[in-house]
């Protein structure tokens, strides 16, 4: 650790700027991770419960399921249900509308990971130059026997800034990755519930009890 410390001092005041990036992007990949965890769910557990009640005409309680999830998905299949005793046209925009609200919400922050390892590699960047033209500035008035070991120890101090901005780069890129990759997956198991439900409620509205329909968009 007391190593690891004295890089970092050596890397001068380019270090402190990297390691504002880095905490930036370590609280957006928890923030992200959190949110998108908690907005995930089985897809094929969620449809086939939304089956058993849609066939059975019970839609206040596929509601109720939508709901008790609390999750984009339940919250866009819900505004839907609430539509059921309406053409179908108004079934899918009331989805749509809320799909408008709930996929902006997965994907927002994940993108500036990106930005903020392209901020982490320029800074480290700059603060290696900036330390090599310090470095080369001492040398040139230095006496010349020592001139070697100043030069390597002022390169050495020029590349920790390299260095910490690679890997503060890495952990910003690796995070958007998984993120965006997760994001993807939630987007495509939305996508095709809200087809999969949107066609049972088509196909069975002989099924649906409209009283029930009423008092659960009245609750």
């Amino acid at each position: 650790m007391s190593e690891l410390l004295h890089h970092f001092v050596d890397g001068g005041r380019a270090m402190y700027v990297i390691l504002i990036w880095l905490i930036i992007a370590i609280a957006v990949i928890v923030e992200r991770s959190v949110y998108l965890y908690r907005a995930s769910i089985n897809r094929d557990v969620f449809v086939a419960n939304m089956q058993k009640t849609i066939l059975a005409g019970d839609v206040s309680r596929a509601v109720k399921l939508c709901s008790a999830a609390d999750v984009p998905l339940g919250r866009i299949v819900k505004a839907g249900l609430l539509k059921v005793n309406r053409p179908d046209a108004e079934v899918q925009a009331a989805m749509d509308e809320a799909a408008l609200r709930e996929l902006p919400k997965l994907e927002t922050r994940t993108p500036y990971l990106g930005l903020l390892a392209n901020l982490s590699m320029l800074t480290g960047l700059f603060g290696t130059v900036w330390g090599l033209i310090v470095a080369f500035a001492a040398v040139a008035g230095a006496d010349p026997a020592s001139k070697a070991t100043m030069l390597a120890q002022g390169i050495s101090e020029a590349m920790n800034c390299t260095a910490f901005g690679l890997i503060s780069a890495i952990i910003a890129l690796i995070g958007f990755a998984v993120l965006n990759g997760k994001t993807q997956s939630l987007m495509d198991d939305i996508n095709a519930a809200t087809v999969q439900v949107l066609n049972l409620v088509v196909s069975n509205r002989t099924r649906v009890d409209v009283e029930g329909v009423r008092s659960a968009s009245a609750a």
